[in-house]
């Protein structure tokens, strides 16, 4: 749990998030859902070797994320599905993966 105070004009803005059991959970199915999908889709390039590196990076962060949840460090397991997201995406707008769905990607 994080809490952030900002001061803006007189007023005050404040941010209370939290990354709940619940919210890690959905992240979970939405990174591994798209991870499912990233490792079934084909190739749009060249770059075999390193669609091969970047399916173990994100299988690494997915096990990092696991990791921390299970120790129940929300936040670090919520930074590494990110992390893995994050190359879930690169490897979408590179095309090493061929995907469409904008839901689960920054594609299309």
């Amino acid at each position: 749990m994080f809490r952030v105070k900002y001061i803006k004009k007189d007023v005050l803005w404040v941010l209370m998030d939290k990354i709940t059991p619940e919210k890690l959970e959905k992240y979970f199915s939405v990174t591994k859902n798209a991870l499912f999908i990233a490792e079934r889709s084909g190739n749009r390039t060249k770059l075999i070797e390193e669609r091969k590196d970047f399916l173990d990076m994100i299988k690494r962060y997915v096990s990092d994320a696991e990791h921390f949840a299970k120790k129940k460090d929300f936040v670090n397991a919520f930074a590494a599905l990110n992390y893995a997201h994050g190359w879930l995406d690169a490897g979408a707008r590179l095309g090493i993966f061929d995907v469409h769905d904008n839901r689960l990607f920054t594609v299309d």
